[in-house]
């Protein structure tokens, strides 16, 4: 697409976002909160407002749960096969490809992340989710087992749709995080509520729309806008949910568990990391300078396995260092919709103020901002690529996600690899980790000793197939692949005497 059909492309969808509020669906209707409030969304490139979208609370949570109850206990949806699961799943799939270009533009109305990131990855990866997912409608099965009860017996077990799911998602990657939640839940036989970030809705209520011409019975799925203390928690809190799918901070889902205790529901957690990036002596070095600097810059620092924590043997120190610092101020900021922009803002003026706040703190502690360091003037949400050095165990900078574009870099000297591992894991997080190194024993032991739900060795990224969530405050159970879909369902043992 040229850039000037993308600018005219942002500027009918502004219009249009414009022109009425995003209203929540609700059993098949697009419906104002029923206090009929609002709230603002901002483009985080300019801070000017592009729309808005229903505040709701527990009454529009009642409904919502109340036609998502409906639908799996009554609706066509219940007798829908796997293959029609599938079948409808692969046609969503269709209709994103097809539509592009627009929630791709919508992502970066929304979020400010560079348009080319948000087709390439946000969008395609919520096409291939679906697919993916739309796989997996036929394959959940059950098992024939033996037992050794006195006389005959024919045992089986049962995998079933656990029932009503409430997806709440993060503003990092609105809609591939919201597919991410919706694809496995389908493809298990749930009916679900989403509710999307509060900074980001927009592209939520494009994927409705294109749920509804999919042909998905009405109340499969709901989607509430909101704030996560009114909508959010009403929604964690509601005694008819049977399970809760949350991505996002540590603080909030520690919050859902206790307020889920309540109904003892299902509860899914993808959480916060503050994820170490370790580089042996015998590392590739332009690779590995590469790959250590993407994954903190990327997506403005905005990823929850972003790999923040920097540990490098000395031998290498200084180069790695010196080229990551190259490379961030190389990286061209600015709007999403300039084909140059390698680095959106950040979300928000709140986030702005956080990151802000993160990098002072480090300062007042005795690190040293070896580049970067300053918020960017002007009315959009930017900050400086940020690389910090002299930074120790205790500082704030280096315990606690910042969620912004900020590295902390340190050497090493030991090569007893249970020390290297021990500061690695020296964190409540366990999310990810990556390791550098062109010795296969190195690798192996690292991969066994650090504590994380995923760990890297040269490169590579998270596949559909593959289990992803995090060890210790980073979260509880796993999406992606096998386990994601089956976090979906419920376990039932049947025992038939003979």
């Amino acid at each position: 697409m040229s850039k000037s059909t993308q600018i005219a492309l942002s500027e009918k969808l502004v219009a249009r976002f414009l022109a009425h509020p995003r209203q929540n669906l609700i059993d098949g209707k697009w419906l104002d909160a029923q206090s009929g409030q609002t709230f603002a969304t901002y483009n985080p490139a300019n801070g000017l407002i592009i729309g808005h979208a229903a505040a709701s609370d527990k009454a529009d949570v009642d409904l919502a749960v109340i036609a998502a109850r409906k639908a799996f206990e009554r609706s066509s949806w219940r007798r829908t096969t796997p293959a029609d699961r599938g079948m409808l799943m692969w046609k969503l799939a269709d209709l994103i490809e097809t539509n592009a270009d627009e929630l791709s533009t919508i992502e970066t109305l929304d979020n400010g992340k560079p348009l080319k990131a948000a087709r390439m990855r946000d969008i395609a990866g919520s096409i291939e989710k679906l697919r993916y997912y739309a796989g997996w409608a036929t394959k959940l099965s059950g098992a024939t087992l033996d037992v050794s009860l006195p006389g005959e017996f024919h045992t089986y077990t049962l995998r079933e749709p656990v029932g009503v799911c409430g997806l709440i998602v993060p503003w990092n990657g609105p809609l591939l995080m919201a597919v991410s939640k919706i694809a496995p839940a389908l493809a298990a036989g749930c009916t679900m509520v989403l509710k999307p970030a509060e900074q980001t809705p927009l592209s939520a209520a494009r994927l409705g729309e294109l749920i509804q011409e999919a042909g998905f019975p009405d109340g499969v799925v709901n989607i509430v806008n909101g704030f996560g203390a009114t909508a959010g928690a009403a929604l964690v809190e509601h005694p008819d949910v049977d399970k809760i799918s949350f991505t996002g901070s540590s603080t909030t889902g520690k919050s859902i568990l206790r307020a889920a205790a309540g109904t003892m529901k299902r509860v899914s957690l993808e959480l916060g990391g503050k994820s170490p990036v370790l580089v042996f002596p015998d590392a590739e070095l332009p690779s590995t300078i590469k790959a250590a600097a993407h994954t903190i810059f990327w997506n403005t620092g905005q990823v929850c396995s972003a790999g923040t924590r920097l540990f490098v043997h000395e031998k290498l120190y200084e180069p790695v260092l010196e080229g990551i610092i190259a490379r961030a101020e190389q990286i061209k900021v600015g709007s999403g919709f300039d084909p140059e922009t390698e680095m959106g803002p950040v979300v928000s003026k709140q986030q702005l103020d956080r990151v802000e706040g993160y990098i002072k703190a480090g300062v007042r502690d005795g690190a040293c901002i070896r580049t970067g360091g300053e918020k960017i003037e002007g009315n959009g949400y930017f900050v400086q690529p940020t690389v910090l050095t002299g930074t120790t165990a205790d500082m704030s900078v280096r315990r606690e996600e910042i969620f912004g574009p900020v590295l902390c870099a340190m050497s090493f000297q030991e090569e007893d690899l249970d020390a290297i591992a021990a500061a690695a894991n020296d964190t409540i997080y366990g999310l990810s980790a990556q390791v550098y190194t062109r010795d296969l024993s190195t690798a192996h032991k690292m991969a066994r000793a650090i504590k994380a739900g995923t760990v890297r060795v040269n490169g590579g990224s998270n596949d559909h197939n593959l289990p992803s969530g995090g060890y210790k405050q980073s979260g509880w159970g796993r999406e992606n692949g096998r386990e994601g879909v089956e976090a979906f369902t419920e376990l039932k043992s049947v025992i038939i005497a003979l």
